[in-house]
């Protein structure tokens, strides 16, 4: 994985950018080697973390042969020995083995269309010499990040928006509906919106190009909606080859490999998978789990985690034939944290479930530079509790956010400047479900579950990937995300709601067909999300942090926020215990948390509120 970066000017202006300061940025996703590539309108920066083909692959890649193409990529494919070969079937010459070096053949073979043929996660930027025009283009799932900014004659572009913002004419100020993005919506985003004025998200299987005739983007894949006629049987069959396949497929790297392991169904499934492979290979696989200081003492079981992982995951680990590491995070130490994971991410995040996930990654990236983990399983096999509960699922709304008379009540009168905050919130669910894929005629509860699953994929699990991506680059480890295959995600968009669902459990395909793989105490588990700190120190800092905010003078959370809403927030044990901020993920301390980062995104990047 990468960071990439670049500037494209026609105005005709030489292009002045501190090149030193830019690579600063990005130097945490790429701490192994960094180059730029300087000619005519257009400057490409790139900073690399070596995963294949450590000796060859440097970036910026040219291509003089086919038109002079110019590549900075940051990304894995997963299918890249398949597309070598095809390549060298129409004449192209390889020097090394890495994916990069495929990414630029098959640009210059098969032009935008060679998205169409990737499996795998990545962002990347081709400028065009001859034909002076930019590329730009991103995975079908958006696990890989690229922002950029528009004005004029100008186009910049960054993997991160710390790097735009050291791009000349791109500034920090947030207007109204970046602040609503931030309090009505966060840590969720509007697809393609930035928060930042200047700053937009190219979305995730997306492609664009940008010339002197302008701007010009459109989307390359959406999942399909089909009828089937397999039986169940022949489904969990499917699954399971296409999850064993993506598991397998993304083992490849020519540093260490490592699987996140928290002892519940889908991280399970891609340890099992990835042990066996390993073992073939005579080689030992490691895995990492997080828990937290006194975690036997303070948690309490509840309706969305009933039983702790601890038990699950030595279960698991001894069933494998690898070596297990178990981090233990200090909770003063995830609350401490919060400001830096919201530097990662250079928006407010998920609060501890962002911090925490910083912390472990930083700790696993002492042993490995590559780890596969569980997420997006939920979002297609059907796993959250919003999928499964009939008063939740038909619903109006974002069912992960059912807060938003809540999250309204903390706002100043002038930040809301007279907009309605439902409308705000329930246009842009409107507008979700509307374009969702969905074959004609299809009614009632199929029709509705294909609803829920785009709502998740375009919304929630941008959310997690988001998350992922950033807490875990910021310690140049990359993590791969098996159920992300694109494959595994059209065929399950198709999938009866009855196979998902099957004997009335959560995620019951994947159960079914994972039979065998995994001990019986582990395959029927059931679901339990990321693990959070139950310990009061934790509760105790956040708030003990939130009260140093609102005795600082002139600090700019209080230019968002009431005061009043907040030292209620902050006095009553109760407050908002009826509408969690965000689904079951952040509950009152995680609010409490995630003002707190709010004020510290407001300090460190200088916001200008306009």
């Amino acid at each position: 994985m990468c960071a990439i970066a670049g500037i494209i000017d026609f105005d005709g202006r030489e292009i002045h950018i501190d090149e030193e300061k830019l690579l600063d940025t990005m130097a945490r996703r790429g701490p192994d080697q960094q180059g730029t590539y300087h000619r005519g309108p257009a400057r490409l920066l790139h900073t690399r973390l070596a995963v294949v083909d450590p000796d060859s692959g440097h970036q910026p890649f040219v291509l003089s042969a086919r038109g002079g193409l110019a590549l900075v990529y940051n990304g894995e494919l997963y299918n890249t020995v398949e597309l070598r070969n095809v390549l060298v079937g129409l004449g192209h010459r390889f020097e090394g083995h890495s994916d990069t070096e495929v990414v630029a053949h098959a640009y210059a073979e098969w032009g935008a269309d060679c998205v169409k043929r990737f499996n795998g996660i990545f962002a990347f930027a081709v400028w065009e010499e001859e034909r002076q025009r930019l590329f730009l283009a991103r995975d079908r799932m958006g696990v890989k990040p690229l922002f950029f900014s528009l004005a004029e004659d100008r186009l910049c572009f960054a993997s991160e928006i710390k790097t735009l913002l050291e791009f000349p004419g791109v500034s920090q100020r947030v207007d109204r509906d970046g602040l609503l993005e931030i309090m009505l919506l966060g840590p969720g985003r509007t697809p393609g919106r930035g928060v930042f004025r200047d700053i937009r998200e190219l979305e995730g299987a997306c492609c664009a190009y940008w010339s002197k005739t302008g701007w010009r983007t459109w989307r390359y894949w959406t999942p399909e909606d089909l009828d089937t006629a397999e039986t169940f049987e022949d489904a969990a069959a499917h699954v399971r080859e296409l999850v064993t396949d993506a598991v397998e497929r993304q083992l490849v790297s020519d540093v260490p490999v490592c699987t996140f392991l928290s002892g519940g169904l889908d991280s399970s499934i891609i340890s099992a998978i990835a042990d066996k492979a390993f073992c073939l290979r005579d080689k030992t696989l490691h895995t990492f789990s997080v828990t937290y200081k006194d975690n036997a003492k303070y948690f309490t079981a509840g309706k969305f985690q009933p039983d702790s992982d601890d038990d699950f995951i030595d279960l698991m680990a001894d069933s494998l034939h690898g070596e297990h590491h178990r981090i233990v995070l200090d909770s003063a130490d995830v609350a401490a944290a919060l400001y830096e994971a919201a530097e990662a991410r250079d928006l407010p995040g998920m609060a501890d479930v962002d911090s925490s996930l910083l912390l472990f990654c930083r700790e696993v990236k002492k042993h490995a530079t590559v780890a596969l983990s569980g997420e997006c399983a939920d979002e297609i096999f059907g796993g959250y509790p919003w999928y499964r509960d009939p008063s939740i699922r038909e619903r109006e709304g974002f069912p992960w956010a059912q807060s938003t008379g809540y999250r309204a009540s903390f706002l100043r009168p002038e930040v809301l400047a007279g907009a309605d905050p439902f409308e705000y919130v329930d246009s842009r669910y409107r507008a979700t479900v509307a374009e969702t894929p969905v074959l004609p005629g299809r009614a009632g509860l199929e029709r509705r579950m294909r609803e829920l699953m785009w709502l998740n994929l375009r919304w929630f699990m941008q959310t997690l990937l988001d998350r992922k991506d950033r807490m875990s680059m910021w310690s140049g480890l990359e993590v791969r995300v098996p159920f992300c295959d694109w494959r595994i995600v059209q065929y399950l968009y198709t999938a009866p709601w009855a196979y998902k669902d099957w004997r009335g459990r959560e995620k019951g395909l994947l159960r079914e067909a994972m039979k065998g793989l995994l001990p019986e105490e582990i395959l029927w588990r059931k679901k339990s999300p990321y693990p959070k700190t139950h310990h009061p120190a934790y509760l105790a800092a956040v708030s003990g942090m939130l009260r140093e905010v609102l005795e600082k003078p002139g600090a700019p959370l209080l230019d968002v926020v009431r005061r009043e809403a907040v030292e209620e927030l902050l006095a009553d044990p109760d407050h908002g215990a009826g509408s969690p901020w965000y689904g079951q993920l952040m509950a009152r301390p995680q609010t409490i948390a995630y003002l707190v980062q709010v004020n510290h995104w407001l300090e460190h990047y200088h916001i200008e509120l306009v």
